[in-house]
């Protein structure tokens, strides 16, 4: 017979690496899965590491079988979330689980617990905000994720749904063969970007990074602000942010353009670290740092990502945003192929009614590889 099922509030040191070490458990048989750094679950969920805090708060469960975990779940509330999406919306994230009753009572625990809070509306899963790893994977099961993405069960996708949850919003990635040229009418468009006095598309300068990673991140802002889910990010989580993607960034794969002088537009091109940290099983210690230091010094993959990519708002939906879309896109394209040997890339997350980007998504050669979504529910 089995134990009774009982749920357990993270609260001491123990607990937490219990909630982390539990994925280690739902993924072993997956050969899809890339175990993430525990350090950097850990930092996520560490209120003196992540600046997140400064603006949320957030609790975390364990479901336990007797004393064999058979799952986990955060609920959060975030300040910036009331002011710049909608009052009264919290999330629940971080969501794992072995079994349908453990996923039925830590979704409806993290839903009390937001009602608790004066939440009248539950967004998940959101781990643990739209800047980690927002959405439910529902499509693309048999690719690995790459680096910054999430992998799940197919089956969480009927239990969520049984909870009482509906779609709030897909969110698609993009596979692209990057060997393959742009069609003649965007290769016009590129070739006249290259030939205006007006534009400059640059590699990011390493050596100045933290300035150059304010200029990115507040291009971010203004072009996303618009966005559905948007929350801007925080000066500290500006910092924070440079400070994590500084070791895997790749000068003449980072692009700003220019405009009269202006910085206006970014694109962030990465190696896929999750091919760079696939053997280390989610240890830096004792050897893995070692290793990973070692592959960072000269980051080639089999293929990279582009995760972020924006246009200041005053110019998007004109002819100039879309060029400079398309120069970063190309230039960036040649290097990869040229200079690293790499054919493939993956682009998003795209939100799904977000016409300028699934029109510069859709490239020759690109398909939809994956889809996340993030579901919604009344409280």
């Amino acid at each position: 017979m089995n134990a009774p099922l009982t749920l357990k509030r993270v609260e001491t040191r123990g607990d937490r690496k219990a909630f982390v070490d539990f994925a280690w458990e739902v993924y072993r048989d997956d050969p899809h899965w890339i175990p993430p750094l525990k350090s950097e679950v850990h930092g996520l969920l560490d209120p003196k590491v992540n600046p997140w805090f400064e603006h949320g708060r957030l609790e975390a469960w364990l479901a336990l079988r007797g004393d064999r975990v058979v799952g986990r779940v955060t609920a959060q509330v975030d300040d910036l979330v009331q002011q710049h999406m909608q009052p009264g919306t919290g999330q629940w994230g971080m969501f794992e689980a072995t079994e349908p009753e453990a996923a039925a009572a830590l979704i409806a625990k993290a839903e009390e617990w937001l009602r608790d809070q004066g939440m009248t509306r539950a967004l998940g899963p959101i781990s643990i905000s739209i800047w980690d790893e927002p959405g439910l994977l529902i499509e693309g099961f048999e690719e690995s994720p790459m680096v910054m993405m999430g992998h799940h069960r197919p089956e969480y996708r009927g239990w969520i749904e049984g909870a009482g949850y509906a779609k709030a919003k897909d969110l698609h990635t993009f596979s692209l063969d990057i060997r393959i040229d742009m069609i003649p009418v965007i290769e016009r468009l590129i070739k006249a970007g290259e030939k205006s006095d007006r534009i400059v598309i640059r590699d990011v300068d390493k050596s100045n990074f933290d300035k150059e990673a304010a200029i990115i991140l507040n291009i971010l802002n203004d072009a996303w602000s618009d966005n559905w889910g948007f929350i801007p990010l925080t000066d500290a989580e500006i910092a924070f942010g440079a400070k994590k993607l500084k070791p895997i960034i790749v000068e003449d794969l980072v692009k700003i353009a220019e405009l009269d002088g202006r910085p206006v537009a970014f694109m962030l091109t990465i190696p896929d670290v999750n091919e760079m940290i696939a053997d280390l099983d989610g240890r830096l210690f004792p050897f893995g740092w070692a290793k990973l230091l070692w592959r960072l010094r000269d980051p080639k993959t089999k293929r990279v990502r582009v995760p972020l990519m924006g246009v200041v708002k005053e110019l998007q939906g004109g002819r100039v945003a879309s060029q400079l879309a398309f120069m970063m896109i190309e230039f960036t394209r040649r290097v990869c192929v040229d200079k690293y040997g790499i054919n493939f890339g993956e682009f998003g997350w795209v939100l799904e009614d977000n016409q300028g980007m699934m029109s510069i998504a859709q490239l020759p050669g690109a398909e939809t590889n994956h889809t996340y979504r993030v579901y919604e529910k009344a409280l």
